[in-house]
């Protein structure tokens, strides 16, 4: 899981489900410990209770009488129940509520338990004793009273209905309590991302809210990394525009010196003519910016049609029809600089290969954007094309053609970690097609 309220949303319902679960376990089995506490507790009254009506008689005979002091051991089938046994486990009396009842028996000796007579279940509590007669002899006794677990059941079931369905509100309740905190302790993130958005759309140039000290360091640093490559980048353009315009006059100079022959003349002219254009080509290589994941969109259909603009009046006697199926919202997340010489290298090509016809088309997918430049001309067979794309830039790479333009693409599209295809296209000539870091404005 990548989200991190997601990580600490699942670990507070873990932790909040167990909790919830450990603490009805420990509140169930208190509650029920209590109330088999309080049941033997009645049971051992009543048996009391009943020791205190029975009377001996002489001769050996036990009487109760007709009132017992609890109304229950008068009503059949109450669920509380009496006996008297003999000291050979006879009964003497039962309980007018035990009569057509079959209650479990019980070994001798105990004094509180539970029991089960077929699928009925009991609390009893038992005593023996020697109960003295009034000419001074003992007669052995034991008293037992039962009490059926319908009603306890019933109770605890209660109490468990009652306790889950608490706690099942307590725990949703403690849920959203910690979801509001975790939402309130995570929004310094979720600005951060926000103001990291607005960066990269260009809308502003550092983070500028306030954040925790937890935080602070992180965006000191961003923004200490942020101006640095700023600055950074402007010391480059600045070196790159200061040495292009100190090898302009040397170069200037050259050209205009005097020749002794045309011969002469003409090889100056040419070995000026390449290093200027090893210049130019060192220089876009140098300035292509590159890849950054903080660089603000470039909407591509303004700089695409300047430099339409410009190549048909350049090549304004060829008649190039032009025919471009741009998506709407199409950006390139990169340099504007960048853009223009991956643009105006393709372009050039293009219409200078071309026969009649050139197709441009762009659209996004996700954080790619995918350009297509094709032509009518010759094309390129395959194996000059891997060429083109495989070898490094050298001084043979400086000739009219493809070569060029294809070989700074390439690199540029490199510094992009991007990819470029040159394959044959539906119109006979080349395709180019890149694929760059770009989005969809809007």
């Amino acid at each position: 899981m990548i989200s991190l309220t997601a990580r600490v949303g699942l670990i507070a319902a873990v932790v909040v489900a167990l909790f919830t679960a450990l603490t009805a376990v420990a509140l169930d089995q208190a509650f029920r410990r209590s109330a088999e506490r309080a049941a033997q507790e009645r049971l051992a009254a009543q048996l009391y209770l009943v020791m205190a009506d029975a009377e001996l008689v002489p001769g050996g005979g036990l009487t109760m009488p007709i009132d017992l002091g609890e109304a229950r051991l008068q009503l059949p089938g109450s669920g509380l129940y009496a006996l008297i046994l003999d000291g050979n486990g006879k009964a003497l009396w039962r309980s007018p509520s035990a009569l057509g009842i079959e209650l479990p028996p019980v070994m001798a000796g105990e004094r509180f338990g539970r029991s089960r007579q077929g699928v009925v279940d009991y609390f009893f509590a038992g005593l023996a004793v020697r109960w003295e007669t009034s000419d001074g002899g003992e007669v052995p006794l034991r008293f037992l009273v039962y009490e059926n677990l319908t009603a306890f059941n019933a109770e605890l079931a209660g109490y468990r209905r009652s306790l889950w369905g608490r706690l099942a509100l307590m725990a949703v309740l403690l849920l959203a309590g910690l979801a509001a905190a975790l939402a309130w302790g995570l929004r310094p993130l979720r600005t951060m991302g926000e103001e990291l958005k607005a960066i990269e759309q260009g809308q502003q140039e550092q983070l500028a809210q306030p954040y925790p000290r937890e935080l602070h360091r992180i965006t000191h640093n961003l923004n200490a990394l942020l101006a640095h490559e700023r600055a950074q980048q402007a010391r480059y353009r600045n070196a790159l525009a200061d040495l292009a315009h100190s090898l302009k006059t040397p170069l200037a100079v050259l050209r205009a010196l005097p020749q002794p022959d045309p011969r002469s003349a003409r090889t100056l002219e040419e070995q000026v003519g390449r290093m200027d254009a090893i210049v130019q080509h060192q220089l876009g290589r140098a300035a292509t910016s590159g890849r950054s994941i903080l660089a603000a969109p470039i909407a591509l259909e303004p700089p695409l049609q300047r430099l339409l603009a410009t190549l048909a009046k350049v090549h304004a006697a060829k008649a190039v029809v032009v025919t471009s199926h741009i998506a709407t919202g199409c950006a390139f997340r990169g340099s504007e600089g960048d853009l223009m010489e991956l643009l105006g290298n393709l372009l050039d090509n293009a219409y200078k290969w071309c026969r009649h016809q050139v197709q441009i088309s762009a659209e996004t997918s996700g954080e790619r954007l995918q350009l297509t430049v094709e032509d009518d001309g010759p094309g390129i067979p395959a194996e000059r094309a891997a060429q083109v794309l495989e070898r490094g830039v050298r001084l043979d790479e400086l000739t009219p053609g493809h070569g060029i333009g294809l070989a700074m693409v390439a690199e540029m599209v490199a510094a992009y970690s991007g990819e470029l295809r040159l394959e044959q296209g539906a119109l006979g000539g080349l395709r180019a097609v890149l694929w760059l870091p770009g989005r969809r404005l809007g």
